[in-house]
C-alpha cells in the first residue's frame, strides 16, 4: 500500500462500508439460523462469542467468533481491493470505522458486542504475526485466569505495544495505524468497564461458568 490521495468521496464511502460491515451481528444470525434464544435476552446480553457460550452451543459460539472476526479482517481487505491506493490514514480510520460498528451496530440500535473478536480480525488485516501474538496473550491469561474478560483486556493492553516494539522486526509500523489500535484499544477498555468492576469485587463469571 502507498499514501495517495482517492477522493473524498471515495474515502468516507470505504469508511461507511467498514462501519456497516461491522454492524453486522453474527451472535444475532447464528443465533437465529441455530434456533437459539437471541444472545441480548440471557446472560451479560451482549451480542458476542462469550455470551452465546452461555446458550449451551459451543458451535454456535466458535461460529460467533469466526464470524465477527471475519468481518474486521474482511472490511480492511474489501478497502484495499476497491481502492489499491488507499492511504493509511483512511486505512486506519476504515480500521476504527469495523471496530466501532460492532459496538453499535445501526442494525441493532446501536446496541453492540464488545469487539475483542472483530478488534482480532482487524488485527489479522494489518499484520497476521501482530494477530497471532494478541491471541497467544488472549490464551495464555485466559487458560490460568478462566476470566475472558480479563483476557481481553491483557489482549488490548498489549497490542498496540506489539505493533510498535516489533516494528523493524517482524512489520513496519504506520503512525496512523498505531493510533487506530489504541483507539480500539481504550474503546475495548470503556465496553469492559462494567466486567472490570465485577473483576475487583470477585464477582464476575469465568469461562463455561453461568452469569453471576
Amino acid at each position: 500500500m502507498v499514501e495517495a490521495a482517492p477522493s473524498l468521496p471515495l474515502n468516507a464511502a470505504l469508511v461507511l462500508m467498514a462501519y456497516l460491515i461491522g454492524s453486522i451481528s453474527f451472535a444475532v444470525i447464528v443465533s437465529r439460523v441455530m434456533g437459539l434464544q437471541d444472545p441480548r435476552s440471557y446472560g451479560s446480553k451482549n451480542p458476542g462469542a462469550t455470551n452465546v457460550l452461555r446458550s449451551g452451543s459451543k458451535a454456535a459460539a466458535v461460529l460467533t467468533l469466526l464470524g465477527d472476526a471475519f468481518k474486521g479482517w474482511f472490511a480492511l481487505w474489501l478497502a484495499q481491493a476497491l481502492a489499491p491506493g488507499l492511504s493509511w490514514t483512511v486505512y486506519a480510520v476504515a480500521a476504527v470505522a469495523v471496530f466501532v460498528g460492532h459496538l453499535y451496530p445501526v442494525f441493532l440500535r446501536f446496541q453492540g458486542g464488545k469487539g475483542v473478536a472483530t478488534a482480532l480480525g482487524v488485527l489479522a488485516a494489518i499484520q497476521p504475526w501482530l494477530a497471532v501474538a494478541t491471541i497467544a496473550t488472549w490464551l495464555i491469561v485466559a487458560v490460568f485466569s478462566r476470566y475472558s474478560s480479563l483476557a481481553a483486556l491483557a489482549a488490548a493492553f498489549f497490542a498496540p505495544l506489539y505493533y510498535v516494539f516489533g516494528s523493524g522486526v517482524a512489520w513496519v509500523a504506520r503512525p496512523p495505524v498505531v493510533v487506530a489500535i489504541v483507539v480500539m484499544s481504550v474503546l475495548l477498555y470503556y465496553r469492559h468497564r462494567a466486567n472490570i468492576k465485577r473483576l475487583i469485587e470477585g464477582k464476575e463469571s469465568r469461562i463455561g461458568g453461568k452469569k453471576k
